[in-house]
């Protein structure tokens, strides 16, 4: 079991919602937007949420858009793993 086994149980295309951890700064939401951008083209502003924890050291975005396959949502995790300001995706 490879953690990416749940998508075969997602019917494509489809809405996917992104859920990614780092620390709080300007520019990270901007920064897990362009990683999912790269993959599926634009994400509108009204796509993404941002989430500060409660003592304001972290940040949780949330992203919702539309993903054609599963390759996609394999190189968006992908490329959430080769940057290093985030923490934690899901």
């Amino acid at each position: 079991m490879n953690g990416l086994d749940g998508f075969d149980l997602l019917r494509f295309p489809c809405f996917y919602t992104f859920k990614v951890f780092g620390r709080r700064s300007e520019t990270f939401s901007t920064k897990v937007r362009d990683v999912i951008a790269a993959t599926v083209g634009g994400v509108p502003l009204d796509s993404v949420k941002v989430r500060p924890s409660e003592h304001g050291k972290y940040v949780c975005v949330t992203v919702l858009t539309r993903v054609q396959d599963r390759a996609q949502l394999e190189r968006i995790y992908a490329d959430f793993h080769e940057e290093t300001e985030i923490l934690l995706y899901l």
